[in-house]
């Protein structure tokens, strides 16, 4: 038997002020997206942007239903407008933010597994590493690549 250890390195911060221009740009793209999202069951907001690789920003915020769980996620709302709308164009970085009535939580917002699927898929496809920016009141999180939110990304088809 073998034990390993699987490290995961990211960038903490307290403040948007803190993040390089285009990660704050980022950042407050996923923040205005909370805007648009519907969320009558668990009144939990979440936005999120997407950059591509040509420096475009398409957002995304979640989406609920009666009919749980027919609902989507901000991550997922974001990125597949973004797949089916610039196909050519990789996903270079994705910021999410979530809260309660247009306010940020305390804690970053983190992404769900399926979500982390989808930005891995995404990232494979673009060919280079997709940063992720998990936004929070005064705690920011950044990774530098998806494999950091999800080590042994299934790729295996």
């Amino acid at each position: 038997m073998t034990e390993r250890l699987i490290n995961i390195k990211y960038h903490e911060y307290t403040s948007l002020e803190e993040l390089e221009e285009k990660d704050r740009e980022l950042a407050k793209a996923a923040i205005e997206a909370m805007k648009g999202s519907y969320a009558p069951y668990s009144h939990f907001n979440v936005g999120a942007a997407v950059r591509l690789s040509n420096g475009l920003i398409v957002k995304g915020a979640n989406q609920e239903n009666a009919a749980f769980p027919s609902g989507l996620c901000a991550e997922r709302t974001a990125m597949f407008s973004a797949g089916a709308s610039y196909p050519d164009k990789a996903m270079v970085s994705i910021a999410i933010a979530g809260g309660v009535m247009g306010r940020l939580a305390k804690a970053p917002a983190t992404p769900c597994g399926a979500c982390r699927q989808v930005m891995a898929q995404y990232q494979l496809k673009g060919g280079k590493p997709m940063s992720v920016i998990m936004i929070g009141d005064g705690q920011i999180w950044k990774f530098d690549k998806v494999d950091d939110i999800l080590p042994l990304i299934f790729d295996s088809i």
